[in-house]
């Protein structure tokens, strides 16, 4: 379908309607010849895209909650030619909610694939760090702009998105789809169980649910090597999680590089203390310390009150505790225990996420420094009132969706098992617990471990690009994902094509099969 040029004014749009919301703009602009190279590492769910020449009309709603002092921005690109009758919005990342360089990025993904797009900024300031918003005034959180980030703003613009598309083409979108990664995976979560009307589809990858644990988590082995007084080296901690792969690589069968089965991976770090290895960081041969055993078996183990209470889930082992291997300039990147060094002495390198959590949520106070901790039962009494504050915020954690279900939705979720930003096992933690209550969730709700992925995107087990369709074979067609396809180049550069399974399923090499490179001949068992 397509939509003429002359229509891309602010007078085609009527004021949406949103309750407890007043509009106070709505802007337009014609966007002619856009064209980009969109990587799938950036376009979660889907394969890479190349847009040539597209004309789209940028349309963008600012609105406020009387009395609440936020300014949010819904921002709709609405390709003239070849709609496909379809809105797909796009989530966000880190403490950004969206309207930033990788949602634009996702959103051109989106237009070039026909679909009327859209992304909301949830009245955050365009910063990758927290800072500029996290606080009314000294000790007071800034809770009207947290509960638009995790879950008012969500429903905003999903109301005022399908207002602008029917104003723009003349009808709704036949169907309306949600896809995200990390905070964008929590967003779409979000919908499902506190708005499951909004969308028909969604696809929330590597989801940073679990909020009030996940992000206090995240500072854990900062913390730690600072109560310690252990600060690896970089190339230590990387060869610890080498040793692991190697270690558990053949669970599955299959000596590929990859983990598949990373709940039985119980590898000892501290087997590897006193080996040799080439350091990068120090232009020599040195050993494994004792100490980066112990920083790498805590990361792994998860947050532990001093009396060995659980608290949280810890990253799998496979997972890089110093960040992506190669820079790829996304949040594969940072890892839970990263260090810089110089002249033989190291420092922790926090992620940013956890310890600005503690600093302006926790603590309430910006002078604070998770290096004040000094010991574990400090950390796990913060660990606690980070859950009792805000989980029912954005903890987003609600595993009842059977309100989603009577909607008709469906919903698809990866994550990576080789995620070293957010622990794949307080997913399947979270999967576990939908189960419990809808033992046929399955029917609705499909969740796939990916060996070897990192954060969202990233790692040597491939991409997930076909996520997004299969949702959209669902929701349309009725086609259940019974299985995803991905592909990799493993070590010696030959394309192995697989299948992921649905949780608690794995992909098996079948019997009769000795050829691991075909995805024929693997199945889910």
């Amino acid at each position: 379908m397509s939509a003429s040029s002359s229509a891309c004014v602010s007078t085609t749009f009527a004021n949406p309607s949103v309750l407890g919301a007043e509009i106070l703009s709505i802007s337009a602009s014609l966007v002619q010849n856009f064209s980009r190279t969109v990587s799938d590492q950036l376009y979660y769910n889907h394969p890479s895209i190349t847009l040539n020449g597209i004309d789209y009309c940028n349309v963008t709603v600012t609105y406020t909650h009387p009395g609440q002092n936020d300014t949010i921005n819904v921002e709709n690109w609405l390709p003239l030619n070849d709609w496909n009758g379809r809105l797909q919005a796009l989530g966000g990342g880190g403490f950004l909610a969206g309207r930033f360089p990788l949602t634009n990025t996702a959103m051109a993904g989106a237009i070039g694939e026909g679909y009327a797009a859209t992304s909301s900024d949830a009245g955050l300031p365009l910063s990758y760090i927290p800072d500029p918003w996290a606080q009314v005034s000294s000790g007071n959180v800034n809770l009207y702009l947290l509960q638009d980030l995790a879950s008012v703003a969500l429903n905003d613009q999903a109301i005022i998105a399908k207002s602008i598309v029917n104003d723009f083409y003349g009808q709704p979108p036949a169907y309306s789809y949600w896809s995200g990664c990390s905070q964008g995976g929590r967003q779409g979560m979000m919908l499902a169980q506190r708005y499951p009307e909004a969308y028909d589809g969604i696809a929330a990858a590597a989801p940073a649910f679990n909020w009030g644990q996940f992000i206090p988590a995240a500072a854990w082995a900062q913390v730690m090597m600072n109560v310690l007084d252990i600060f690896p080296y970089s190339c230590e901690l990387d060869a610890i999680t080498d040793a692991a792969v190697a270690a558990c690589d053949g669970l599955d069968g299959i000596m590929d590089g990859l983990v598949s089965d990373a709940e039985s991976c119980h590898f000892d770090p501290f087997t590897t203390v006193g080996q040799q290895i080439n350091c990068t960081e120090t232009g020599s041969v040195i050993t494994i310390s004792d100490g980066a055993a112990t920083i790498a078996n805590l990361t792994w183990t998860g947050p532990r009150s001093s009396s060995n209470e659980f608290l949280w889930y810890g990253p799998y082992s496979q997972a890089r505790l110093t960040g992506a291997a190669e820079a790829t300039g996304t949040t594969s990147d940072l890892g839970y225990a990263m260090t810089s060094c110089s002249n033989g002495t190291c420092i922790g390198v926090p992620t940013g996420l956890g310890e600005a959590w503690l600093k302006f949520w926790v603590e309430k106070d910006p002078a604070w420094n998770y290096t004040l901790i000094t010991s574990t039962d400090e950390y796990a009494s913060l660990f606690h009132a980070s859950v009792q504050q805000f989980d029912s915020i954005i903890g987003t954690a609600d595993p009842d969706l059977r309100e989603f279900e009577a909607a008709g939705g469906k919903m698809i979720t990866y994550h990576g098992l080789a995620d070293g930003l957010i622990p794949t096992g307080g997913t399947v933690d979270y999967y576990n617990r939908v189960l419990d209550i809808s033992p046929h969730a399955q029917d609705y709700f499909r969740f796939f471990e990916v060996p070897g992925l990192a954060h969202c995107s990233g790692g040597n087990g491939g991409q997930p690009t076909a996520t997004f369709q299969a949702l959209v074979d669902w929701v349309e067609n009725g086609v259940v994902p019974e299985s995803l396809p991905i592909s990799f180049n493993d070590t010696d550069g030959v394309l192995n094509e697989r299948i992921l399974c649905p949780f608690p399923a794995k992909a098996t090499l079948k019997s009769t099969c000795m050829a691991s490179t075909s995805a024929d001949c693997f199945e889910c068992a």
